[in-house]
């Protein structure tokens, strides 16, 4: 071990011992989303999470655990950070908007973890973390010396969270997660509205998504059997696993009848064009629904009568034709006037909006989905609110999502290095 080891680790506990750390800085002001007593700490106040992960589905779980008040300690690689800091161009560099989307609420270091010097720091930050979160491929945080085993045996109550493409055992364990991948492997992909529709990647990354959310379940769910048990455990969770797990219904139904159900392929649903745009209609969850379709639409007929669409099985055997007539006739007004007429019939319906459109929209006013905060290098930033509503512990913006390396002396002073040892780091290029 290193002279530079040895003093860190003097360092550090000497400082612990002494409880003479130097205040840390106060957090950078910013506007919270909703106001909240005082008196009331946000749910997670206290817990220290030591978070190595990067792009979205990680980052995703983490950013919402500190939204709700944990500490978010971000390592991040000297120089070029989380790979989303770079992975799409823009005049903010670094400091994009793919970034500052899911890393509020977050503290950046830099540590070089190829180093043993970078590694113990990490090992003295881990000493009374938490929770420590990755989404590396499996068998990564091991070969870097952060495996559950070895972080146990330093921390018994730490909570050891991986999410990975396809875990840890089996014929795909070696491959890398990536949420087109997913889609692919799970069947996700190649289910789609009919046959003669080509397979296709869902352009929002929704399995990314929720493996991040279900990874921060299973931190909680930890979190909770630590209170009453006081150990910490393992919480593992998959892209692969939890794409299949969003197919719970239709998969129950191939396991137990054979046959899969496609919710898509329903013949009095589907997406009509307008003149100005597009209605989605949903013919279902009310009594007669044809017949009601058939009079929202002006038909001279109702359709129901036809023997061909007489009952749902005729329906599925002649949609294409069936559901011509509802774009023939869609087609020929605006999506305000369809969406009108259906809602008069009580049938489910919506128009087809943009991103755009839909951020704009007064529903999302008034449900406080967007948020702003000040950034020292881009200016005010515009995101997306936690959507999770608690009355009297709500999410707040408590600062925007770092530079990296901003944090680095913070933290570290905060966790018992001195000014010298720091700098001393620093100048060795551990951190950077």
């Amino acid at each position: 071990m290193s002279t530079v080891i040895d003093e860190l680790t003097v360092a550090a506990e000497r400082t612990t011992t002494e409880s003479t750390t130097a205040a840390p800085p106060a957090a950078a002001a910013a506007p919270q989303t909703v106001a909240r007593p005082a008196a009331t700490p946000p749910p997670l106040d206290g817990i220290k999470i030591v978070d190595f992960t990067q792009v979205f589905m990680g980052p995703s779980c983490t950013q919402l655990l500190g939204d709700y008040g944990a500490d978010i300690i971000k390592v991040e690689r000297p120089g070029a950070g989380d790979i989303s800091r770079n992975s799409f161009p823009d005049q903010d560099g670094q400091d994009n908007p793919i970034f500052l989307s899911i890393n509020r609420n977050k503290r950046s270091i830099s540590v070089d973890t190829r180093t043993e010097e970078g590694r113990n720091v990490l090992h003295v930050l881990l000493a009374d973390a938490d929770v420590v979160v990755s989404n590396f491929r499996s068998g990564v945080m091991e070969r870097m010396g952060f495996g559950y085993e070895e972080l146990n045996a330093e921390n018994p109550g730490i909570i050891w969270a991986s999410g990975t493409g396809f875990g840890p055992v089996g014929p795909y364990s070696h491959k890398g997660g990536q949420d087109a991948i997913a889609q692919a492997y799970s069947g996700v992909m190649w289910r789609r509205e009919s046959d003669d529709q080509k397979p296709a990647i869902y352009p929002t990354t929704l399995c990314d998504y929720i493996t991040g959310m279900h990874l921060m379940q299973g931190i909680l769910l930890a979190l909770r059997t630590r209170e009453t048990s006081g150990v910490g455990q393992k919480v593992e969770v998959t892209m692969y696993d939890s794409m299949l797990h969003l197919q719970m219904q239709e998969a129950c139904m191939q396991l137990n009848r054979g046959y899969e159900v496609n919710w898509g392929a329903m013949p009095l649903s589907g997406v009509f064009e307008t003149t100005d745009g597009a209605v989605c209609m949903v013919g279902g969850f009310t009594p007669d629904p044809l017949a009601r379709i058939s009079e929202a639409l002006g038909l001279d007929e109702d359709l129901t009568l036809r023997p061909e669409f007489a009952n749902l099985e005729q329906q599925f055997a002649h949609k294409p034709a069936l559901q011509a007539i509802f774009r023939e006739r869609i087609a020929t007004n605006s999506t305000e006037y369809w969406t009108g007429k259906l809602e008069d019939q009580g049938l489910l319906n919506a128009p087809v909006h943009t991103l755009e459109q839909a951020l704009a929209d007064a529903q999302t006013e008034a449900n406080g989905m967007i948020v702003e905060a000040e950034h020292p290098g881009v200016g005010t930033v515009k995101m997306l609110n936690a959507p999770i509503r608690l009355s009297a512990t709500p999410p707040t913006v408590r600062r925007v999502a770092p530079r990296l390396g901003e944090h680095n002396v913070e933290v570290l002073l905060e966790n018992g290095f001195d000014e010298e040892t720091i700098a001393r780091l620093q100048q060795l290029g551990v951190l950077r």
